[in-house]
């Protein structure tokens, strides 16, 4: 017979196999259980391999956007505008923001991709705000075409026609 420590803190006893708690705080088992498959679902190495190759790296134009996030040159970028900003998001003042975004996206002007004026720190919120924001201005994102709207830079504008296009859908 295998047995292993009870995982439940602070107590010493022995858990059979395939059990991970002892009788006393068998009621946990299903819990913990549940928790280990939720983990795995959100690791799952099939998964991720296929974010990768279809999803990400669709296309040999975004094999290279992505690549260009794994340079030294993007890594120097990026700390800079975090200096820059002091990890504060540009578009609604939240602290402790560590994301940085390029404010006209890559797809819908390749040029301005290490262009420092051209990023901006952003919070997670505000990124998936403006994430869709850009799917519907631009056309970008996966299955989308191309608009070629005018590109705005101006933050503040941005957040104007972010939040218009929250209030309607």
């Amino acid at each position: 017979m295998r047995v292993r420590r009870c995982r439940y803190t602070g107590c010493h006893a022995m858990a059979e196999f395939p059990n991970h708690y002892c009788k006393q705080h068998m009621e946990h088992e299903a819990e913990y259980i549940a928790s280990r498959q939720k983990w795995s679902n959100q690791h799952n190495k099939q998964r991720q391999h296929r974010y990768n190759t279809v999803t990400r790296n669709r296309n040999d134009t975004k094999r290279e956007q992505y690549n260009f996030y794994r340079t030294r040159q993007w890594a120097h970028l990026r700390q800079q505008v975090l200096d820059r900003d002091h990890y504060i998001c540009q578009y609604c003042g939240a602290i402790n923001s560590k994301t940085v975004d390029h404010i006209v996206p890559i797809e819908a002007d390749s040029k301005r991709k290490a262009d420092i004026n051209n990023l901006a720190t952003i919070c997670r919120r505000c990124h998936y705000t403006k994430t869709q924001w850009e799917q519907s201005y631009y056309g970008t994102g996966r299955g989308n075409i191309l608009t070629g709207a005018e590109p705005v830079v101006d933050i503040h504008k941005i957040v104007f026609l972010m939040n218009k296009n929250q209030k309607n859908e």
